[in-house]
């Protein structure tokens, strides 16, 4: 009996203690299944809309083209080697892709080499430098996806230079660049130390890095050509043999001294470059029309928000409900620049020429999207084509070697 009493209570006991235990739920990872409301209402709700709402159609101010006897043949054109037109994807680089394709043929003229470079690798070490300054200047600078094409040669001097095999920025399965998620995310890390004024530049740099790294990859450290490893400045200076001093910047603006050296003063020249060879607009298109007679190509930046510029007929001109041509001076360019209707908005190339009319049109080798609206078959396909009066009036700074600007760089050391 006292047994059975024992064994009774112990039952009680351990009953009272095991009721007393907390339970411990436990959780995992499961994949998000969509339901009913994603399935069913969203989806029906999408489907009513679509076929209910009128097609988004948007109308902007172009001249028209229609009748007009227009040289968008690229066998019209006396060209120079360069290689083919390459896209610069969803990314506001058009500043790198015009530059690197201008010293491509830069290096093709001066040692015979075709050698396609990577963009991306001047992309890279820019967005790092970029960074820096913005830490430097305490949030004061512009960190945006723009720059100039003074940038590539700035870049190459400190970082090198490397083949397109060596680093094509792509991740695995991408066909185009793809920058928006890369520089919302930069973009946001930098504005949050501003916000904090937590500007720990060793450990900021390497945030950036680390950002640029996970879209782009890590850049090499060295390349290795027939056998041989070198770094990017010894691929620079001992395969392309560019000497980057040779190159001069050029622009023409009145709102500065002529035969000086000035600052162009856009945002996207954010390191506040005063660089730029400021020449009156008629030795700005002696240049230029001299130097694509002689075999040299010429980088070119300016506006390409005009009416007169049309993507799908692929050409630039000056309309003359704008500007007659005999009008377009250095007063005319000054005012469009001053009352910001030029604006700096693409870089590209000039490869070529034709002379029509009287007048030089010339073949504009492109990265953006709009010249290739005409589709792959076409042999124009990544090329636009210019009438000198745009470049004229329109294109507002350029790239060329130093040998087209002999008779110009005396008057800029007096």
């Amino acid at each position: 009996m006292k047994k059975t009493v024992l064994f009774l209570a112990f039952a009680v006991m351990s009953g009272i203690i095991a009721a007393q235990t907390p339970r411990k739920d436990k959780a995992i990872y499961k994949e998000y299944q969509p339901g009913y409301y994603q399935n069913y209402i969203l989806k029906g709700i999408e489907e009513f809309n679509s076929k209910n709402e009128a097609p988004k159609t948007e109308r902007r101010f172009k001249m028209d083209y229609t009748g007009m006897n227009l040289p968008t043949n690229i066998e019209l054109y006396k060209s120079y080697w360069h290689n083919e037109p390459v896209s610069q994807g969803n990314t506001s680089t058009c500043w790198c892709f015009s530059a690197t394709s201008f010293f491509e043929s830069e290096i093709f003229r001066l040692t015979g080499q075709k050698i396609k470079l990577s963009e991306m690798y001047t992309v890279y070490w820019e967005y790092v430098e970029k960074a820096a300054y913005y830490i430097k200047t305490r949030g004061t600078s512009d960190f945006t996806e723009g720059s100039e094409a003074n940038a590539v040669t700035r870049i190459w001097k400190k970082y090198g230079v490397v083949p397109i095999e060596a680093y094509n920025g792509f991740l695995l399965g991408q066909t185009y660049h793809n920058h928006s998620k890369m520089y919302e995310e930069m973009e946001s890390y930098l504005l949050s130390l501003k916000k904090s004024n937590a500007w720990n530049e060793e450990l900021a740099i390497s945030t950036i890095k680390s950002i640029l790294n996970t879209y782009l990859g890590v850049p090499p450290a060295s390349v290795s050509v027939k056998g041989k490893e070198m770094t990017p400045q010894e691929y620079l200076n001992n395969v392309l043999k560019l000497t980057l001093d040779d190159y001069c910047d050029v622009t023409s603006v009145l709102e500065k001294p002529f035969y000086e050296k000035v600052e162009y003063a856009v945002p996207d020249n954010w390191w506040h470059s005063a660089d730029y060879y400021n020449l009156p607009l008629e030795d700005y298109m002696k240049i230029i029309k001299n130097a694509i007679r002689k075999g040299y190509t010429v980088g070119i930046g300016g506006d390409v928000s005009e009416a007169g510029f049309e993507a799908n007929a692929q050409v630039a001109m000056v309309p003359t409900f704008d500007i007659p041509s005999e009008y377009i001076d250095d007063y005319a360019r000054q005012f469009r620049f001053s009352n910001k209707t030029t604006t700096d908005d693409h870089g590209l190339h000039i490869v070529g020429y034709v002379e029509k009319d009287g007048k030089d049109w010339y073949m504009v080798k492109d990265s953006g999207a709009g010249s290739r609206n005409v589709g792959k078959q076409s042999k124009s396909f990544g090329y636009y084509f210019f009438h000198e009066d745009y470049v004229k009036l329109k294109m507002m700074d350029f790239i060329i070697h130093k040998d087209m600007m002999k008779d110009y760089l005396p008057m800029f050391n007096k």
